[in-house]
């Protein structure tokens, strides 16, 4: 039997394992009529979903706040089988940055507003990374019931090449604590100079870019080498195709590795330039702003 932390639906609950270990478990009517510090029946559960660390706890709070459910379970169900299935090391922010884009491509299906990704096809290349988008895009489409386009793969994918780590060691100490302040106090002047302002419509997607920060923060405070299998190719298309957010991640970029003699690795700026264009909402070959956040 597992104590009950938090019930999300007849089918979803946040379990506690002891010594401060938590999953996600899912099975039909597992919660049903039940409520917090309620026992679990185990032999109901169908699939468990640990919670290694406490930033992905966290993570799993923070995504509850603003995207549904059973697309935040589909993104745990799919990260947890890259971990089972193929071993595969990730940084807990991956957790955030898939559900928000599953969130977003679900909303353009629902609306008829899907558009393909610009994102090349790199299976050559990364092989095992496109073996675990595939059986996220099976788990999106049997979880979600609708039909993701097999082109769902590359931008699936894309993830899990941004977010592999050759360490679980997630402890932050006082020298990360003060370099994620000086990071986003010298992001955040930066953004405000290009008047990219935190607001009502673009919050999630800022926010985002503060909890990549504190991960980077981190990184840059235990000395770890970044992931450093270069995605050039997607670097040039998507600076062609979003200048603006290119000229503000390029201007970020550059002072990290100056102001806090940073070595950011060859990917880095290609993952402010997306969590930039998301900020800005800027359209492909276009660099107005615009009020939108629904840009998956």
């Amino acid at each position: 039997m597992l104590g009950i932390i938090q019930v999300l639906n007849n089918n979803c609950a946040i379990v506690d394992l002891g010594k401060g270990r938590q999953a996600l478990v899912k099975g039909r009517g597992v919660a049903y009529q039940k409520r917090k510090g309620d026992q679990l029946d185990s032999e109901r559960i169908e699939k468990v979903m640990y919670l290694a660390t406490k930033e992905s706890q966290q993570n799993l709070t923070f995504l509850l706040k603003d995207i549904p459910i059973n697309i935040v379970t589909t993104t745990y169900e799919i990260v947890d089988n890259a971990k089972s299935k193929y071993s595969y090391q990730l940084a807990d922010f991956v957790y955030v940055t898939l559900a928000d884009h599953i969130n977003g491509m679900y909303k353009h299906l629902q609306n008829n507003t899907y558009q393909r990704t610009p994102v090349p096809d790199m299976q050559e290349q990364y092989p095992m990374e496109y073996r675990i988008a595939t059986d996220g895009l099976k788990i999106i489409n049997a979880n979600l019931k609708v039909y993701f386009p097999k082109d769902e793969i590359k931008s699936i994918a894309l993830h899990f090449i941004n977010g592999r780590s050759e360490s679980e060691n997630t402890s932050t100490g006082n020298q990360a604590s003060q370099i994620t302040v000086d990071l986003n106090d010298l992001v955040q002047s930066i953004l405000q100079k290009n008047s990219v302002l935190r607001n009502g419509t673009n919050h999630n997607f800022y926010d985002r870019l503060m909890i990549h920060l504190g991960y980077l923060a981190e990184r840059l405070s235990q000395h770890q080498s970044s992931n450093e299998r270069s995605i050039a190719k997607i670097e040039e298309e998507m600076r062609t195709s979003y200048p603006r957010s290119y000229q503000i991640a390029h201007e970020i970029y550059s002072a990290i590795c100056h102001e806090l003699d940073a070595d950011l690795g060859v990917n880095e700026e290609l993952y402010l330039l997306i969590h930039i264009q998301r900020i800005i909402c800027e359209k492909e070959n276009e660099s107005g702003l615009e009020t939108s956040s629904n840009n998956g």
